[in-house]
């Protein structure tokens, strides 16, 4: 029983001459998904305004349509929805919503400044 290893890797360029045939037969069952231009551009000028390089709002715009389209949510009602968030909660959903939509092999995160003091933070019985 072989089971396929996904990556977050680009697929390496081979020589067989049946590559596209099977790319073919391995999206036969996935529909594709379209959007009207006034959503992609909305949600990439919703990113790009708040601070997003380029293709970072490409990436997460692209993430985010995906998700609101497979939910059944309209994508103005979730901007509508995100337009009251501050920077700093704007990041931490678009790294959830990335994350949720990443390869399980690797996941985006942030460090958090631990503030407690460790010298006291312990007892020592002699």
């Amino acid at each position: 029983m072989t089971e396929k290893l996904s990556l977050n890797l680009p697929p390496k360029r081979s020589t067989d001459s049946a590559d596209e045939t099977k790319m073919f037969f391995d999206q036969y069952f996935t529909a594709p998904l379209s959007f009207p231009a006034n959503e992609v551009d909305a949600v990439l000028g919703f990113f790009t305004n708040r601070g997003f390089e380029k293709s970072a709002a490409q990436s997460i715009s692209t993430v985010i349509m995906q998700q609101a389209k497979l939910d059944g949510v309209k994508v103005f009602e979730l901007l509508d929805t995100l337009k009251g968030l501050n920077d700093i909660q704007i990041s931490n959903v678009v790294t959830e919503i990335m994350n949720y939509n990443r390869e399980k092999i690797s996941t985006i995160g942030y460090k958090i400044q631990e503030v407690a003091d460790r010298t006291e933070a312990r007892n020592i019985i002699y």
